[in-house]
């Protein structure tokens, strides 16, 4: 039992520790020390719901539809690219770079704009839902599993809000935010093109 949560922390951890788009929101928030708990607290809650619906067979659901998988791409890589455009927007606007330039969102605004970058982010399904639920299936604890790879959610979310402060002093200057701004467009970029050309 052990073993399969140990799996599912190792396996989980390896798929959201990667700068996606949701990872890079709750960075910017952390960075911005606005909403930080209610942002970690989603995306795990999130997380969980879609690893138990990929275990409880969801996954295989949707692996068996074409059409839906059709959807999910498509949609999924429009998303990205609306993302991608609107970093690289910031990108090249140095005044709009700076996170303490604007004022705080409301608590609802972030929160909704959290569920969004979850639940509209194609890669949330295929990594949770399809490869999690997938992978659970074979190890003779699937739950244990799936209690490891929550788990792992919960760190990471974690570590990036609240440690993102410590970045601070590496990304006070607009330059700095240019590249990031400038290299998430990119990684958006690209992953929209890896959905469309799959």
């Amino acid at each position: 039992m052990l073993s399969s949560a140990v799996a599912g922390f190792s396996l989980a951890l390896t798929l959201i520790v990667a700068i996606g788009a949701q990872n890079a929101f709750v960075l910017r928030q952390g960075l911005r020390r606005e909403h930080v708990l209610p942002v970690v607290l989603t995306c795990a809650a999130s997380d969980a719901a879609l690893i138990t619906a990929g275990i409880a067979g969801l996954g295989a659901l949707v692996g068996s539809s074409p059409a839906l998988l059709a959807v999910i791409r498509w949609g999924g890589a429009a998303f990205l690219l609306c993302y991608g455009a609107l970093a690289a927007r910031r990108a090249l606007r140095p005044g709009a770079l700076v996170p303490t330039e604007r004022p705080p969102a409301t608590l609802r605004a972030t929160v909704l704009a959290c569920l969004a970058f979850t639940y509209l982010n194609p890669h949330v399904y295929l990594d949770t839902v399809l490869l999690l639920g997938g992978i659970a299936q074979q190890h003779p604890h699937r739950w244990a599993f799936g209690v490891g790879a929550a788990l792992a959610s919960v760190a990471w979310f974690t570590a990036l809000g609240v440690g993102a402060h410590r970045l601070a002093p590496l990304l006070a200057r607009p330059a700095a935010w240019r590249v990031l701004d400038g290299a998430i467009a990119v990684l958006m970029a690209l992953l929209a093109a890896a959905l469309l050309l799959a």
